[in-house]
């Protein structure tokens, strides 16, 4: 049997909105060209629902794999674990309560085939409540000269739309264990080995926002995350130790404003809301 050539890689946990992750499956199902096996983490014990879901996802869609883990762990290891389980050449990352265009992946697989690339991102919409209620749209750097510049400041590449060959990400060893900022801890090392990035104009994931996602972004438990990845960037050379202490000042100043201002700060840090590149 040949090798797969795209994989998703589907974290899922008990705090996920069941509807969502249904809104999210459907989405896989309604692709263009749909992926060749689904890599469903279970991160933790989930509701009926949830099972309910995936089941008939499981019966609609052929090469789901379900990887069961006993407690919930966090996003870096639930989606380290996908990564050591998947076996396609591509890895296509999609967040259990977002929505992606049916185009997706068709496009996405072109890109990286054409232009020769490990690493391929999109623009993404951002919602509330329903993928009609557009309050921003989330985009990035287009070429590898334009990611790299971006990388010692921020994560250049929205993960919820990370398309990337899955040899490269594991010679780096996959995802850091981090609950959190582990993609951009991966991109980082893939990036600093050599990896060549890009990022397509499109508008090719719905992305879910709101109050509960700012409210995940601050706090103290941040502090220890913030230090760990500044080190892995001065490790990797992609910063020195005077612009890595500028940037711990200012991203763990933001992390503890009210969320009131880090909510109009999140807005006004994102281009105004645009329709889908259907």
């Amino acid at each position: 049997m040949s090798e797969p050539l795209v994989s998703v890689l589907l974290p899922v946990h008990g705090g996920v909105e069941p509807a969502f992750l249904r809104e999210c499956l459907d989405s896989l199902l309604a692709q263009t060209r749909r992926a060749d096996e689904v890599i469903v983490v279970q991160d933790g014990p989930l509701e009926f629902e949830h099972d309910h879901a995936l089941d008939v996802f499981e019966r609609d869609h052929s090469g789901v794999c379900r990887v069961r883990l006993q407690k919930n762990q966090g996003a870096g290891i639930a989606n380290r674990t996908g990564l050591l389980v998947a076996s396609g050449r591509w890895i296509a990352k999609v967040d259990a309560d977002d929505i992606c265009h049916p185009s997706r992946f068709e496009r996405q697989l072109d890109a990286v085939q054409r232009a020769g690339v490990d690493l391929c991102g999109a623009a993404m919409l951002e919602f509330v409540d329903d993928p009609s209620h557009v309050v921003s749209r989330r985009s990035m750097p287009l070429t590898h000269e334009a990611v790299v510049r971006r990388l010692p400041w921020n994560n250049p590449i929205n993960h919820p739309t990370a398309f990337y060959r899955r040899e490269t990400a594991l010679a780096r060893g996959g995802y850091p264990t981090w609950r959190h900022m582990q993609d951009y801890g991966l991109f980082a090392l893939m990036i600093a080995d050599g990896a060549i990035a890009m990022n397509l104009p499109d508008d090719l994931v719905y992305f879910r926002s709101g109050r509960t996602m700012l409210g995940r972004r601050r706090g103290r438990q941040f502090l220890e995350l913030e230090l760990s990845l500044q080190l892995l960037l001065v490790n990797q050379r992609i910063v020195g130790r005077p612009q890595m202490l500028l940037n711990l000042i200012w991203r763990l100043a933001y992390r503890f404003l009210p969320r009131r201002v880090m909510s109009v700060l999140h807005n006004r840090a994102l281009a105004r809301p645009g329709q889908c590149n259907g």
